[in-house]
């Protein structure tokens, strides 16, 4: 099983080096957008429920029309991953650009490397591979471990060969990610869902859940700021929009600090998904609802 998982992850990167990017990843997006809701009417239901949190004032058919795009904007984010390795740098460039990029230049000029948050959303391994090719600037990232070993350990070596650093979810992430800070590197954590089951509880789009916590004990931690960041697919174009920087208190011992800081960032995340809500491909439960909803 483990041999057969790795061989089409290898035939699927190295496929992908053979066709232009521009018909691989309309190929990827259109096939995703017609199988990925034939395949799974539950996640497709998922993606309408987190859909309609962002707009809810979109009808069942437009909600149904969206959650293809985002199984679509899904398949677009494999083939930019698989195709990202093969890519010379000069069109990982051309077809990449940041807005607010100085705010990440300014803070790695305090001393210390930007936490830059995400969402599931677009492209945000083109930002990743963009910085460390591109800009020579050393990115760390934080991945779920893959079961099994060998394919996590793919995953590794594929990010790896575009310049990130990639760091395991796990006990000792936290030392990690520390000492990346303060070599200056730009640190990149998903923060849209809670994987551990250790977050603390926000507002998000108007209904209480749980988000991670790890970003506000890093910046606490270290003393550097959060980057709400959000890489959207504009036509050919894959476009980055840096938010304004969320401090830690200096000096804090309140825990209270983390749930607040965990609050700002979460609504500046909302404010960018609600940008192309269609592009948020998060298709697992985020909510208590959404558990209620499958029972």
């Amino acid at each position: 099983m483990v041999g057969r998982a790795l061989t089409t992850l290898r035939l699927a990167s190295g496929g992908a080096r053979l066709v232009p990017l521009s018909w691989l990843g309309a190929f990827g997006e259109r096939a995703a957008a017609v199988i990925g809701p034939r395949i799974s009417e539950a996640k497709a239901a998922q993606l309408r429920r987190h859909i309609a949190r962002v707009d809810p004032d979109r009808t069942d058919g437009e909600l149904r029309a969206a959650a293809r795009r985002g199984f679509g904007s899904y398949g677009r984010y494999w083939v930019d991953t698989f195709r990202l390795p093969h890519l010379a740098t000069v069109n990982v460039d051309r077809l990449f650009s940041y807005h607010g990029f100085h705010k990440i230049v300014e803070v790695r000029a305090t001393g210390i490397g930007p936490i830059i948050v995400l969402p599931h959303l677009g492209s945000w391994e083109w930002a990743a591979a963009w910085l460390g090719r591109v800009m020579d600037v050393p990115v760390t990232a934080v991945v779920e471990r893959l079961e099994p070993e060998e394919v996590f350990q793919w995953f590794g070596q594929l990010r790896s060969s575009y310049g990130v650093n990639v760091v395991p979810i796990g006990p000792r992430a936290m030392i990690g990610l520390t000492a990346a800070v303060r070599q200056r590197h730009v640190v990149c954590l998903l923060a849209d869902r809670d994987v551990g089951g250790t977050g603390v509880e926000v507002d998000f789009f108007g209904e209480t859940t749980a988000l991670p916590v790890g970003p506000a004990l890093l910046a606490r931690r270290t003393g550097a700021p959060l980057l709400p960041t959000a890489v959207f697919y504009r036509g050919r174009q894959r476009i980055a929009i840096v938010g304004d920087p969320i401090w830690p208190e200096h000096g804090g011992r309140d825990r209270g600090q983390n749930q607040r800081l965990t609050q700002a960032v979460t609504d500046s995340l909302a404010t960018l998904i609600a940008r192309a809500p269609e592009q948020w491909h998060l298709l697992a439960p985020n909510w208590p609802s959404d558990r209620v909803n499958d029972l």
